[in-house]
């Protein structure tokens, strides 16, 4: 894609401003979405079409971790997100080692599968970080795009 800022359009048609003003719903679609304008999305995509995702949650890692400042300094295992530690049961130090690769996983998706429409789906084909969030019809409920694979192909949503 060129360094000049793509074209920005809405699905009702309403200008780019009227709908960015009106995206305050904390549940629940939007009236309309940004997307790139027919013209843009023309100038061909760079993944595939892909119209329908899943929710899966957030990644989790589990770790192992070496404890610091505790009588018994052995090594136990933790599980949190990938940017959090749960740590509840010790008030320690703690060096993190190398993720544990085979135990990582998935938390909070519903599993449900949500489907776009043709504009918004050119919109991810042309420009796969267009959006930040996406919208879970199950949940009813917009959340970040990591949460989604598409089910087409099992990749994430905005990769």
């Amino acid at each position: 894609m060129s360094d000049e800022a793509p074209k920005l359009c809405t699905t009702s048609g309403e200008p780019v401003e009227v709908v960015r003003a009106n995206q305050t719903e904390k549940t629940g679609q939007h009236q309309s979405y940004i997307v790139l304008c027919p013209d843009e999305r023309a100038k061909g995509f760079v993944r595939p079409y892909r119209d329908a995702y899943k929710h899966v949650g957030r990644t989790i890692a589990r770790c192992q971790v070496t404890w610091q400042g505790v009588d018994d300094a052995d090594p136990h295992q933790c599980i949190g997100r990938a940017d959090h530690v749960l740590d509840h049961e010790f008030d320690a130090l703690m060096i993190f080692n190398e993720p544990l690769k085979d135990m990582h996983g998935r938390e909070g998706g519903c599993g449900s599968v949500t489907t776009m429409g043709r504009a918004l789906s050119e919109t991810y084909a042309r420009d796969p970080h267009f959006y930040g969030a996406t919208f879970c019809v199950t949940c009813n409920k917009h959340y970040p795009v990591a949460e989604f694979v598409w089910t087409a192909d099992g990749l994430q949503v905005g990769s």
